[in-house]
């Protein structure tokens, strides 16, 4: 038994991935799944294709490796946080769409709930803003729509979970209802201080206790998986949301250390250790990972759009046909235009978290083009992060530039990463392992299965691909950010 099964759930497909005994890449599969957009600013999945997606690529993984089922000691799963999913207890089937992350249709309940001036106790609980980025207010809007929910909720008749407590209830046949601290804390239901579901927060968005998760440290044993799906039982043994894997994944183990994934949207965690340090800056504070049921903490900061602004390149304007024609485009983008493109497609988060302005491009001249537009969309990203990382350390800093680990599919483009490197004027370190977020719940499983070494251990694994330093003058740096910054206060404005 000398594997571990690695999932990983995302916002656009599902992944497996079979790490051995050096937690080295045996075989994966991946599956895209359908992205619903029933009205502008809601996204949607449908929870029975993550569900299928699932366990179709854990079955591929198996299949294309040279191991059978009875060589995986255990499985971690890590997944897109704060998507909700709400399930019949008997038949497993969803009663309304999952509604997804960057799904913005609470807006309003959130700004009655500011109004109402709940922010605060909010915040001092759980470490989240009130933003319908956040579980909460989207499972309230279900059990407000589908009729009776609420009611047969309080039976214990349906289920509440995020995506990795649906994932486990299917994978265990429905034995398990369980969830861990990272996911949990991303709810906007949990009190992150007591670690334990807040009943004050869950009376004020009239959503029955009844219906929420176990919570569990990362590592921890969530379940077996039924004999059926996979040959054998096999035991799930870790847990973690996307971001806070990546963070294990990157060891992120100390104080101080700072990781930044670029997947669909982009996020920055930074390690505070055993103190939940409060933003003054509108950055989060969130449960980063939990062992031995102690949490450490971390400050986030969230992007919505980071790689998501490359599909829209693909999908929106059809500029190109896949991700790795955007270095060349904005290598060949003319110096002398300037042009500054706001993804907010679905509001801005962090640390402006305005939910309803969209997108502006600012800058375009006549012969702004395919190129400058490429050029644009990866500059945001930098620009973005640098947002992040200023708040940051405004909130927890000791001065020195802190040198950022990156992973994520945007992390492999040299152009992008060396640009992120000049905007906030200091030093990138890529891993040789982009695959931070799958690694860091293969080691948290294995880790629990005694596969793996301590985190002492992993960290010491750790290994740099390349290091990118910054290469721009203090004068061009500042001038571009204020540039960035003046086009998003127009953007808010409009």
């Amino acid at each position: 038994m000398t594997h571990i099964l690695a999932i990983d759930q995302g916002t656009t497909s599902s992944r497996a991935i079979l790490f051995d005994s050096d937690l080295k890449i045996t075989s994966s599969a991946q599956e895209e799944f359908e992205q619903h957009y029933p009205a502008s600013g809601w996204v949607e999945h449908d929870a029975s294709d993550l569900w299928s997606s699932t366990a179709a690529v854990c079955r591929a993984a198996i299949e294309k490796s040279s191991i059978g089922p009875d060589a995986i000691r255990g499985i971690g799963i890590t997944n897109q946080r704060e998507t909700v999913v709400v399930w019949d207890k008997q038949t497993g089937q969803p009663i309304h769409r999952a509604i997804v992350w960057q799904d913005r249709r609470t807006s309003e309940i959130c700004q009655q709930l500011k109004s109402d001036g709940y922010e605060e106790q909010v915040t001092a609980k759980t470490g989240l803003l009130l933003d319908p980025y956040f579980s909460g207010t989207k499972l309230k809007w279900i059990l407000d729509h589908v009729d009776g929910s609420r009611e047969r909720a309080r039976k214990g008749e349906i289920l509440f979970g995020t995506v990795d407590t649906f994932l486990i209830w299917k994978l265990t046949g429905g034995a398990s209802h369980v969830t861990d601290a990272t996911n949990a804390s991303r709810t906007l239901l949990y009190d992150i201080h007591k670690g334990k579901w807040s009943s004050t927060i869950a009376d004020m968005l009239d959503i029955p206790m009844e219906m929420l998760p176990e919570v569990k440290d990362c590592a921890a044993d969530f379940g077996m998986t039924r004999p059926d799906l996979f040959g054998r039982e096999i035991p799930i043994l870790g847990v973690a949301g996307d971001q806070q894997a990546a963070a294990i994944g990157q060891a992120c183990f100390q104080p101080g250390m700072l990781k930044s994934t670029y997947g669909t949207g982009c996020f920055a965690l930074l390690n505070t250790g055993d103190t939940p340090v409060r933003s003054e800056n509108r950055l989060l504070t969130t449960v980063a990972y939990q062992f031995d049921g102690k949490p450490t903490y971390c400050l986030e900061g969230s992007i919505f759009i980071a790689g998501a602004v490359v599909q829209w390149l693909r999908d929106g304007l059809k500029i190109i046909r896949e991700a790795k024609e955007t270095q060349p485009l904005a290598e060949r983008a003319d110096d002398g235009q300037d042009v500054i493109l706001v993804p907010a497609f679905t509001g801005l988060g962090a640390p402006y978290w305005n939910a309803d302005c969209r997108g502006a491009i600012f800058g375009l001249t006549r012969n702004s083009g395919p190129e400058e537009f490429a050029k644009a969309a990866l500059e945001s990203v930098g620009y973005q992060t640098r947002d992040l990382l200023d708040a940051m350390q405004a909130d927890w800093s000791d001065g020195e530039a802190q040198t950022l680990r990156v992973d994520g599919g945007m992390s492999a483009s040299d152009w992008a990463m060396q640009f992120l490197s000049d905007i906030i004027g200091a030093s990138v370190d890529r891993p040789q392992v982009l695959e931070t977020t799958a690694q860091g719940v293969a080691w948290l499983a294995g880790w629990r299965a005694g596969l793996y070494p301590d985190q002492a251990g992993f960290a010491e694994r750790w290994r740099v691909d390349r290091t990118f330093k910054p290469d721009m003058d203090d004068t061009t740096r500042e001038r571009k950010f204020d540039r960035w910054q003046r086009a998003v206060q127009a953007t808010m404005g409009v």
